[in-house]
């Protein structure tokens, strides 16, 4: 056992022990001490700690004192009431503060236990509820806001990580306090209670038990119940003080004492008024002249000693400033930070800052954290951070959107417009500017505020500049995703998957396959756009098959094959049936007779006119579909279905490639062609 754990229990311990067991005077005595010493203790430590969170164990640390103070309050009742004596210290409290006068001890307590309990007692409970309320319901915000730097790149996963827990621990105190602080006015009452019981007990003991004549009995049990009031009120006094100020620290940066000298001596103007005025009341009133005289001198000389210090500071700040920027210019440039290259970034013009300015309303940044999570979702895979930055070199609507350094795509709006789209039904036109939706290049209008409400009775798909923005992003993303996903990434994803299925990973890595030919599958299958949330699936099909071959597209085919049900539920809708092309069977064994081979894997070997005659097929039945409205699909042999896909994935860019093994069986199809040639 520790020490530290064997005091505080012997400290409790002690506290419940005084409930029961009589002690003697000495000990009251050292004990009363002891509850000063720890007030005070308390108090200095709430006034110049740097912010709340520093005393944390604060509300704790209440409920130990109180109970340590009503435990002594009781025993010194029965000293009182049993013996007449309660101790020097509780006679020295009772005679020094009354001066020998009764009537001056009692209203000076009575003075006491009004400010404790009507001023300090109650402004500590109103501010610490108050800050609990506040507290709670800027957590949002600030959890927001926190996602919003993470995203922006401005923290680390480690420090958004701290500043999560750190929202938690202020929740956690500020509502401990506002509980804590019902414990304080508790005590004040009861000790209001145990006072008035010593006086009246006092009394009836001295005369009728003790035959001590009424005016004795008055004189000396006033004096104990005065003096034992005072000794568990001026420490409960502290105590109420150090929650007050807690409660009410704001500045995190400096002490109070600092903050309270800078803010109140620090412009000279202030303390000119108020020495002169001071010095006014002196010479034109009854006031003393000298102590009003030197009061008014004094701050007239601060007022010129600061600002004299004011001036000397700005002419060092204008000097360091200079000097500061003569080493900037002087200072070899550090090459190895423009060698950082973002993962993913959006840049724009000054003229779209607005939409990611939060103080001017944008919304940008918190769209940027729902896309992630979005794809998170939707894909299960983490997106890296996305940093926004603003180019002047851009035209001020514009916007460019890289992947690793480089431009992928780039889009134009119109500030305080909004975009209309025709989803192919509305007859009627409205008048706007021409334009392209930026992500998926449908023929669009850019229309204003008192337009959008007229284009969105008329059937139009009416977008604001933001949504513009994230839909765009959010395209980019999905189709790179697959060159965003790391060994690292894939790192993480494994070690997740560990947690609960340790003999999974165990078995799969590294004894089967390396975490670089795990990333070359979940590559493969976020390139068509297939999630791979469903890890275990993926896993366990890869610890399955990975001991017969190591060829990552093979290994591919078979993880697609058990993902089933999931490419089924993406392409072919449940109790609907889907139209789709199938491949003639002479292709597919063109197909298979081309493969070739090699140690860095398998390859093509098509004559150039046999593919370009395949590629015209392709172009002329999908165009069928198209036609139709719906999704070109186009149904494979499994063994077939890789090669074919490597085949057209440079000329069809949103052509889907799905073999028969990767269809439920309860999924109704609709051939409406054939890809031969």
């Amino acid at each position: 056992m520790k020490k530290t754990d064997a005091a505080l229990g012997l400290f409790l311990l002690c506290a419940i022990v005084f409930f029961i067991v009589p002690i003697p005077t000495f000990l009251l005595d050292v004990l009363l001490a002891l509850n000063i010493a720890l007030s005070l203790s308390i108090l200095f430590n709430a006034l110049f700690s740097k912010e709340a969170l520093s005393m944390s164990s604060f509300p704790t640390l209440l409920l130990f004192t109180t109970i340590y103070r009503i435990s002594l309050n009781v025993s010194s009742t029965k000293l009182i009431l049993t013996k007449a004596d309660a101790g020097k210290v509780v006679e020295t409290f009772g005679n020094f503060v009354g001066g020998g006068s009764l009537v001056v001890g009692v209203i000076v307590f009575a003075i006491l236990v009004l400010i404790q309990f009507l001023v300090i007692n109650k402004g500590s409970e109103r501010v610490a509820e108050v800050s609990a309320r506040f507290t709670l319901d800027a957590m949002p915000g600030k959890q927001m806001a926190i996602d919003a730097d993470l995203n922006t790149g401005a923290i680390t996963d480690e420090q958004a990580k701290e500043r999560r827990q750190k929202i938690q621990d202020e929740s956690s105190f500020f509502g401990a306090m506002d509980g804590a602080t019902k414990y304080v006015k508790g005590d004040a009452i009861a000790g209001l209670i145990i006072t008035v019981i010593n006086l009246v007990g006092g009394l009836i003991t001295g005369v009728m038990l003790q035959g001590m004549d009424i005016n004795d009995a008055i004189g000396k049990y006033t004096i104990l119940t005065i003096g034992d009031g005072l000794v568990s009120q001026i420490p409960s006094l502290l105590i109420s003080l150090s929650t007050g100020v807690l409660v009410t620290k704001v500045s995190k940066e400096a002490n109070i004492s600092e903050i309270v000298f800078e803010q109140l001596f620090s412009i000279p103007k202030v303390l000119f008024f108020v020495g002169g005025s001071m010095i006014f009341l002196g010479l034109t009133t009854e006031l003393p002249l000298i102590v009003f005289g030197l009061y008014g001198t004094a701050f007239i000389a601060a007022g010129f000693y600061i600002k004299k210090n004011l001036g000397e500071k700005a002419i060092e700040s204008e000097v360091a400033e200079d000097e500061e920027e003569v080493e900037e210019i002087r200072r070899p440039e550090n090459v190895v930070s423009l060698l950082q290259v973002d993962p993913i970034e959006l840049e724009f013009g000054y003229g779209i800052i607005p939409l990611a300015d939060v103080n001017q309303g944008g919304d940008l940044l918190d769209r940027v954290v729902m896309i992630r999570r979005q794809v998170a979702l939707e894909l299960g895979c983490v997106v890296p951070m996305i940093r926004l930055r603003d180019n002047i070199q851009l035209n001020p609507n514009q916007y460019v959107i890289k992947i690793k350094g480089v431009p992928v795509s780039d889009g134009e709006i119109l500030f305080d417009h909004y975009m209309a789209m025709n989803p192919g039904f509305v007859e009627e036109e409205i008048s706007g500017i021409p334009t392209f939706e930026p992500s998926f290049h449908l023929p669009a209008i850019w229309i204003t505020e008192s337009q959008r409400e007229r284009a969105e009775s008329l059937g139009y798909t009416v977008v604001d500049p933001p949504s513009i923005i994230a839909t765009h992003l959010t395209e980019v993303i999905r189709e790179h995703l697959d060159e965003l996903l790391t060994r690292q990434d894939v790192q993480n994803l494994i070690n997740n998957v560990q947690e609960a299925n340790s003999t999974l990973i165990t078995e799969l890595v590294p004894k089967l396959l390396g975490v670089g030919e795990i990333q070359k599958v979940l590559q493969n299958l976020l390139r068509e756009g297939i999630s791979i949330r469903d890890l275990i699936t993926i896993f366990e099909t890869l610890a399955d098959y990975a001991p017969t071959t190591r060829d990552t597209d093979v290994l591919t085919e078979y993880a697609r094959q058990n993902l089933r049900r999931a490419i089924s539920n993406k392409y072919f809708p449940a109790n609907e049936t889907t139209s789709v092309v199938t491949l003639d069977p002479k292709i597919e064994q063109d197909i298979m007779g081309s493969v070739k081979q090699t140690e860095q894997g398998a390859f093509l070997s098509l004559d150039p006119d046999e593919k370009q005659a395949i590629i015209n097929a392709v172009q002329k039945e999908t165009a069928k579909l198209e036609d139709l409205g719906k999704n070109p699909i186009v149904i494979t042999s499994p063994i077939v279905r890789m090669y074919f896909k490597k085949l057209t994935e440079d000329y069809f860019k949103d052509l889907i490639v799905v073999s028969y093994n990767e269809i439920e069986s309860n999924v109704e199809l609709q051939s409406v062609g054939m890809v031969t040639v």
